[in-house]
């Protein structure tokens, strides 16, 4: 059966660490190194309840997105929220592996999977992650570079197969991020040529118009960017943090299914998007 360093070994061959953002804390970041991984539990990030979904189905080890511990942790007690959520997937022989800004760049990873979910027509389709197969052109800028010469991108950018009205994309786009609710400045323009970062991504606004984008899909945007996309013709859409990213959950889970295939990996149940529109 594998081991929590094994599962993290192979995580590290999908979404090197090369690709993290500097300020960025993904990695092995709580547990057992040699603890048993036969049963995974894969969440877009490790709530209280997802710790408790992991202790409901006996997994030993949860694989996440966003990271456990992002802030340098000068004490670890049970009156501190992170603190208390280490003490309890130690107490209940669980570890943690996230995957963060590394995943979002890593072929077949976030970015990715958002350009399937907003109708990129060359996007690498795949519910469960068995086409893996991205076109290095479709990265949205040049982020970085691996040892090996391979550029990576937190961001993608593609095509619809044709042209397609706001008012017919936006429930599309809803119905594919299973959305609650977007956010949105209409250019009145069609949406053809899209930009995609999963996540809070406004700092790539310039990139989606140096692109010649049509429109830009991120999450987390600010007031000062519709207005910027007002004033320069761009269609924007906040498709909110939580839906532009658990997106990966899905194919993350396929890809350790087959790496592992003795070991069960489940998807989690509990965790959901925190905020409602009303």
């Amino acid at each position: 059966m594998p081991t929590t360093n094994d599962v993290y070994e192979f995580l590290n061959s999908v979404a090197p660490m090369e690709m993290k953002m500097d300020s960025d804390n993904p990695g092995f970041l709580a547990g057992f190194g040699g603890g048993d991984a036969s049963k995974m539990l894969v969440a877009l990030d490790i709530t209280h309840e997802v710790i408790s979904e992991a202790w409901d189905i006996g997994a030993g080890l949860i694989v996440s997105h966003h990271p456990l511990i992002f802030c340098p942790l000068k004490k670890v007690v049970d009156t501190d929220n992170t603190g208390n959520k280490i003490i309890r997937l130690l107490t209940g022989g669980v570890s943690a592996i996230c995957m963060h800004t590394n995943l979002d760049a890593a072929l077949g990873g976030v970015g990715d999977a958002l350009a399937v979910a907003a109708g990129i027509a060359d996007a690498p389709a795949s519910d469960d992650g068995a086409s893996d197969t991205g076109r290095r052109s479709m990265l949205l800028a040049d982020d970085g570079a691996l040892e090996t010469g391979e550029v990576f991108s937190y961001g993608r950018f593609g095509y619809l197969e044709k042209p397609s009205s706001m008012q017919e994309y936006l429930p599309m786009l809803k119905s594919a991020l299973k959305a609650e609710g977007l956010r949105y400045y209409d250019a009145g323009k069609d949406v053809y040529k899209i930009a995609v970062v999963g996540g809070a991504g406004g700092d790539a606004f310039e990139r989606a118009l140096e692109q010649g984008c049509d429109t830009f899909v991120t999450a987390d945007i600010k007031y000062h960017l519709f207005l910027e996309a007002k004033e320069r013709g761009l269609n924007l859409i906040d498709g909110d943090h939580f839906s532009t990213e658990n997106l990966v959950v899905a194919p993350l889970s396929g890809k350790l299914r087959r790496a592992f295939p003795e070991a069960e990996v489940f998807v989690s149940k509990t965790h959901r998007p925190t905020a409602k529109f009303y």
